[in-house]
């Protein structure tokens, strides 16, 4: 044996597998001397977990009867440190064939295997990079040439590794992103300021684009030399869209609250209002019946009528946005509805614009107030007109349509006609349009309109379970679609008129009249006695009920908004004690609760003489006068 060889640890073991020889080689490898080693076991350079499972005892066995034994694994040096070995075990053997002892051959691969390690946790990493699929990770060249592309970069961008490596990884942005100088921007970020991150949009292999979310880290080598950038793409345009979606949402329900809160004001505010205009103008009628025959004093009275009229509509179109108007939904057919109302129509707006309508067959009827929409086809066509230039055209039209789940009006599922009115004149801007059935706000001059045209239409829409949509871009005009649920199953007819065109006359009657408001109250039981009738006040709902204990009445005449007791809660206690007494309610404020008053004989506020007087009569020829308490 050599004694020179010290990259290798060469010895002779007897049979039993005891140290019979030693180079230096062993002893440069495991620290031990001569002296120190041979005659112990060559387990001695073991580990206990090696030891203790018979690894040095079954080596020599498998050496012996296969004519070689070889393997890697930990071993011990004298000062306890581990190395890795790889070792081989020769038997040695007589002419005879006699097993005399072994020859041992260790050699030490720590630094190699730590090479090994670590040339495996690099490819490991690389295995770990190229499998992503979510980011497209690649490196860059320091020019920023394409030297790597993984799976997630294919899938992202299209490319296969043949087809882009060695290209340059502006070829990602879009032309405008190019001619900015924005890639050579992105390098020279990433090289100034150790990294460079940014949103953006960047192009596929087929030429689309999508919103991408880019980082980018200079790689450097130990001279701190840029010698290329790692860049991690990741596609975020679903998050865009999910955000955009979520920041719509909210917009939609910030709206939502806010027409709602003005909904509320506006309500309270019309509510006060069509009691105050009550007062008025029933005490005007009252006046004017009383006046002697004088045309200016009649002129000047018919004029405060006329003013406090406009301020009852005024008020009504308030109550519509709020969807607190009391309607009466009935089946209407469309194209009946505007065969009657177009000459009106075109009275409305004028030889300069023309109008035609164009319908749909066959068209169900809707389910809505005929009134409340012949007021909405009116201010829509009025609305189209001034928005129209002369010579203009405005067309009605209507569709019945079947919508699903998540249709964009955002309706129930179900049949609905969408009754439409086109102009294609100025049109209107995004920020505009956003505000149009906001209460008050108009475009037009002063004095020339109120700003509740449009308000009124989306509140009767709303409250009969449709809605108003609203399309328009500048210079391409406008279109107002009015969506109405279908009536099933009903033959459309004209829908009843309010006006009364003569006074019903009624037998005398004792009428109780319950209202918290002072001036309401005083007119209710004035109009009452001109009618002929003998008036009783109360000015709520308990003081009614002891009225009642006390006189024979009757008729009961209540209120709805009252406090402590409202109309119905007085309505409830009336039936219990006095279940055939007639009661009418009188309510120009949609508050109601749910199926609350459907049989209820009512009153619309503000009421004159003619209509209190035709809900009497009413009231009473549907069913034998009560006799008196």
């Amino acid at each position: 044996m050599r004694e020179a060889v010290n990259d290798h640890a060469v010895y002779m073991l007897d049979a039993s597998g005891r140290v019979a020889s030693w180079n230096e080689g062993a002893q440069h490898q495991s620290g031990y001397s001569a002296a120190e080693i041979v005659g112990k076991s060559f387990a001695e350079f073991h580990t206990p977990e090696d030891r203790t499972a018979g690894l040095p005892r079954r080596a020599l066995d498998m050496a012996a009867q296969q004519g070689l034994f070889e393997s890697e694994a930990w071993r011990i040096r004298k000062d306890g440190r581990r190395f890795w070995a790889h070792a081989t075990i020769d038997p040695l053997r007589t002419a005879d064939g006699a097993l005399t002892g072994f020859v041992e051959t260790v050699r030490d691969l720590s630094t190699r295997r730590g090479t090994d390690a670590k040339l495996g946790s690099e490819e490991q990493f690389r295995l770990l990079v190229q499998s992503v699929t979510d980011y497209a990770i690649y490196m860059l060249d320091a020019e920023g040439r394409i030297s790597s592309w993984n799976q997630g970069a294919q899938r992202i961008k299209g490319y296969h590794s043949d087809e882009i490596i060695g290209q340059h990884f502006s070829r990602f942005y879009t032309a405008e992103d190019r001619v900015r100088g924005e890639p050579q921007r992105a390098l020279e970020t990433a090289m100034r300021e150790g990294r460079y991150e940014k949103e953006g949009f960047r192009v596929r292999k087929d030429g689309s684009t999508f919103n991408a979310h880019v980082v980018i880290d200079p790689i450097r080598d130990p001279f701190g030399r840029i010698i290329g950038f790692a860049k991690v793409t990741r596609d975020v345009t679903e998050r865009i869209k999910a955000q955009r979606e979520l920041e719509q949402a909210q917009e939609a329900l910030f709206q939502s609250q806010k027409m709602d809160a003005i909904g509320q004001l506006t309500g309270g505010v019309a509510h006060d209002f069509n009691n105050l205009l009550m007062a008025v103008l029933a005490s005007l009628e009252l006046v004017k019946k009383r006046m002697p025959d004088d045309p200016h004093i009649a002129r000047l009275l018919e004029n405060a009528i006329q003013g406090a009229q406009r301020g009852s509509a005024l008020t009504q179109r308030m109550l519509s946005f709020a969807r607190r108007q009391a309607l009466d939904p009935r089946p209407v057919d469309l194209p009946s509805l505007a065969a009657n109302m177009v000459d009106l129509l075109q009275r409305s707006i004028g030889p300069a614009v023309s109008l035609k309508t164009r319908f749909a067959a066959p068209l169900p009827p809707v389910q809505a107030d005929q009134n409340q929409l012949e007021l909405a086809l009116l201010n829509l066509t009025v609305n189209a007109r001034d928005a129209s230039r002369e010579g203009g055209e405005i067309e009605i039209s209507a569709r019945a349509e079947m919508l699903a789940p998540g249709h964009p009006t955002g309706l129930p599922a179900g049949r609905y006609v969408c009754l439409a009115v086109t102009d294609h004149g100025e049109g209107m801007d995004a920020a505009i349009l956003a505000r149009a059935t906001e209460p008050f706000f108009t475009t037009k001059g002063v004095g020339k309109g109120t700003g509740l045209g449009l308000p009124m239409v989306h509140g009767m829409a709303e409250q009969t379970g449709g809605r108003f949509v609203l399309k328009s871009q500048v210079g391409e005009g406008t279109v107002a679609e009015i969506w109405l649920p279908a009536a099933a199953g009903a033959v459309p007819g004209n829908a009843e008129k309010n006006a009364v065109t003569e006074m019903p006359q009624s037998p005398r009657l004792t009428v109780l009249a319950v209202d918290d408001d002072s001036l309401v109250l005083f007119n209710t039981t004035a109009m009452l006695e001109d009618l002929g009738h003998d008036p009783l006040e109360a000015r709520s709902g308990r003081e009614a009920l002891e009225i009642l204990e006390n006189k024979a009445v009757d008729l009961v005449i209540t209120d709805q908004a009252m406090p402590q007791m409202s109309g119905l809660q007085l309505i409830g206690a009336i039936r219990e004690r006095w279940p055939d007494l007639p009661v009418i309610l009188a309510t120009g404020y949609a508050e109601l609760p749910a199926g609350g008053g459907g049989d209820l004989a009512k009153l619309g506020k503000p009421f004159g003489e003619k209509e209190l007087a035709g809900a009497i009569a009413k009231t009473f020829s549907a069913r034998p006068r009560a006799s008196a308490i």
